[in-house]
């Protein structure tokens, strides 16, 4: 018997002085079709920067006519946008929102020839947050990039970075405000840390999850061999029972949390378009939320809980940041068990217990 014998796919050939620019995009279409005109204005930018030096920029990709963005808004997608890519090409990823790195980074892991990150510097649009992480996942990857950021792609600063990297493949920033982290000396301070560390690699603790890596954040998932060593574990949980823990919850209960709240000082500022503006629905929607966390929390025996919302819940409840505050601070709403008789949290200041208080923080992945 013989058998077809399969070859990747062709890339075309590098050319001399030309590089090849993608973009990744968010999993909510919404958040891409909003941004698309700053990320448009950035990639021109970009690449009138890099003509100026006499190179060549080459989108290998068009904008959909349905979706009237060009973002690289799937995994899948970013696969197949990669085989009309050189490996060995000059590559940037030019970036002017935020940005689910999981779409570009199975290209990037094989790409052979050098990477620029790049992104826009701006107060209403989270390019610079984005290439934060999608530059951490390739950190995490072990593979090698360049990177420089700007307001308007005008300034020498930016200039510079694009013609160091155009003759020499990399980018030299000033490192000198970096410092190797001092031997803490000996002293109550360390004698508390080694304490503290010493108590959680032998009692443990718990970290619940909610659906991780779900907003494509590859450098948020803490491999397990590196966290059990510090005595932290997790407890990987589903956001679809989140969401079914809350619609347990009853209004009566996110009445008193809200009520606890503007008590303690809390202002609300509501409109009346739910899509742009603040209502008292999302509000009330965030406190099931957070009662529903500590309760799931509760049953896991959790030390710490975290909410990935913006893919897992994004098409069914508003954004979990209330809820999270609230989590992240010793100063919240009580709550309290599904048959009201034990409480959950109350905050530092009542603590009856020397461990530390169930979900006491949150971490945001």
């Amino acid at each position: 018997m013989t058998y077809a014998i399969p070859a990747p796919t062709a890339r075309p050939a590098s050319a001399p002085k030309t590089a090849y620019l993608i973009t990744s995009g968010d999993l909510r279409e919404s958040a891409n079709i909003a941004g698309w005109p700053v990320q448009a204005a950035t990639e021109a930018a970009v690449t009138a920067a890099f003509e100026d030096l006499g190179w060549t920029v080459v989108r290998p990709f068009g904008v959909d006519p349905a979706t009237g963005h060009g973002y690289i808004s799937s995994q899948r997608m970013g696969m197949e946008v990669f085989k009309g890519i050189p490996e060995d090409a000059p590559l940037i990823v030019a970036t002017a929102n935020w940005q689910y790195s999981h779409h570009v980074l199975a290209g990037l892991r094989t790409h052979r020839g050098p990477i620029l990150t790049t992104a826009n510097f701006a107060p209403d649009w989270p390019g610079l947050v984005g290439l934060l992480g999608l530059n951490a996942g390739l950190t995490k990857m072990g593979k090698l990039y360049s990177t420089i950021w700007s307001v308007d792609f005008t300034d020498d600063w930016f200039r510079q970075g694009l013609r160091e990297w155009t003759e020499t493949g990399g980018i030299t920033h000033d490192a000198s405000h970096v410092r190797a982290l001092p031997e803490l000396p000996e002293g109550p301070e360390r004698e508390l840390g080694e304490a503290l560390a010493a108590q959680l690699r032998a009692d443990k603790a718990i970290i619940g999850v909610f659906d991780e890596g779900c907003m494509g954040m590859y450098n948020a998932i803490i491999d397990d061999e590196l966290l059990n060593a510090t005595g932290i574990y997790k407890e990987r949980l589903s956001q679809s029972a989140l969401y079914a823990e809350m619609l347990g919850v009853g209004d009566a209960e996110a009445d008193a949390a809200y009520d606890w709240l503007v008590a303690h000082g809390m202002t609300f500022v509501y409109g009346e378009d739910a899509a742009t503006e603040l209502t008292r629905d999302q509000v009330q929607w965030q406190l099931k939320m957070y009662i529903a966390a500590l309760r799931i929390a509760d049953d896991f025996g959790l030390d710490a809980v975290g909410i990935q919302y913006q893919q897992g819940l994004k098409d069914l409840v508003p954004a979990s940041d209330l809820a999270e505050g609230i989590l992240n601070s010793t100063e919240r709403p009580p709550v309290f068990s599904r048959d009201g008789s034990r409480i959950l949290t109350r905050g530092a200041h009542s603590r009856t217990s020397t461990r530390p208080t169930r979900a006491s923080p949150s971490t945001r992945s």
